[in-house]
């Protein structure tokens, strides 16, 4: 397995979607890999505006996992209205 860093900005302020979302990643690392770390960033104003919003909800995720994993979280994370941009990326060795 492979260790992975995800980045994702959400809409402010949706608390209950966010929660959600966040269980729901979660569980999807879960069932194919292991969750190292979940750091909430918390809101923070972006680097230039997106949809007219000037702050976003940041939430890091380090975990391992196989590149399954990693399709099925930017699946859902693009198909998701309250997730403003995300990113994974694979840390080095």
């Amino acid at each position: 397995m492979r260790k992975y860093e995800a980045v994702f900005i959400f809409l402010p302020n949706e608390e209950e979607t966010r929660n959600q979302l966040l269980d729901r990643f979660k569980t999807i690392i879960g069932e194919n890999g292991s969750l190292t770390q979940v750091d909430e960033w918390g809101s923070r104003k972006l680097a230039y505006p997106i949809n007219d919003l000037s702050d976003g909800y940041y939430i890091l995720l380090n975990f391992e996992g196989t590149p399954e994993v990693v399709k099925e979280l930017d699946r859902v994370a693009k198909i998701s209205d309250s997730i403003m941009r995300h990113m994974v990326i694979r840390e080095d060795e």
